[in-house]
């Protein structure tokens, strides 16, 4: 089964058309404006018709109202909704109903206890993510940098497919995916050359990597 790639933050057409040359399968748009990838709307708009059809865009929100899930949806059209926020599974339900929108849900992880609800989002969401949790007074919940001990996920099964975040590169992906057998993974500040800068080569070094991480490869 090939590992399925999400390059997030993209904000700029050289980034985007780098996505698409290597072969992502997720890119995601920032709509957060504390993050150094936030894309305002034209801008978000343009980057959209761009990659539109090419790769799955991937809206990325933080306790979106509805106002202003509405407006994005209509102006970018994305093909699924990221809410990396304190959603509850109510919540995502209702978004996912409302919106009509495939929704994938993030789930901040620090230890196993962070885990101990997911039944629930596994009903209330099409995709999950795992994340490492944020700082200590970080004014936004991922984008850090950091991960999480990826064996907390070795051998445990979903019920929907999910993707493995939070401070993964291009030297140290393979080896995330083998720690947790991991159907898919997701990327931003590993490929940057500075906070919001996504490099052409390190986004090529990064699906490479992923797609030809083996399972059951030393950890």
């Amino acid at each position: 089964m090939a590992i399925l790639v999400k390059i997030c933050g993209i904000t700029t057409a050289d980034a985007a058309d780098a996505v698409v040359r290597a072969g992502g399968d997720f890119a995601g748009l920032m709509f957060h404006p504390k993050s150094p990838r936030n894309v305002a709307p034209p801008q978000a708009m343009a980057l959209a018709e761009r990659m539109r059809g090419r790769v799955r865009l991937v809206a990325v929100m933080s306790d979106p109202a509805d106002e202003a899930l509405d407006a994005m949806i209509r102006a970018v059209k994305p093909d699924l909704v990221q809410l990396h926020g304190a959603e509850t599974a109510q919540r995502v339900g209702a978004i996912r109903s409302r919106f009509g929108v495939p929704v994938m849900k993030v789930i901040s992880v620090a230890t196993a206890d962070d885990l101990a609800g997911i039944a629930a989002y596994e009903d209330a969401a099409d995709l999950l993510m795992f994340d490492a949790k944020a700082p200590a007074g970080a004014t936004r919940e991922g984008g850090h940098g950091t991960a999480f001990d990826w064996q907390i996920l070795r051998g445990r099964q979903f019920l929907k497919p999910w993707l493995l975040a939070g401070g993964l590169n291009a030297e140290n992906v393979a080896r995330a995916i083998c720690a947790c057998e991991a159907p898919g993974v997701d990327v931003s500040s590993g490929v940057e050359t500075a906070p919001g800068k996504k490099s052409p080569e390190m986004i090529a070094a990064f699906v490479s990597a992923a797609r030809n991480a083996q399972y059951g490869a030393a950890a």
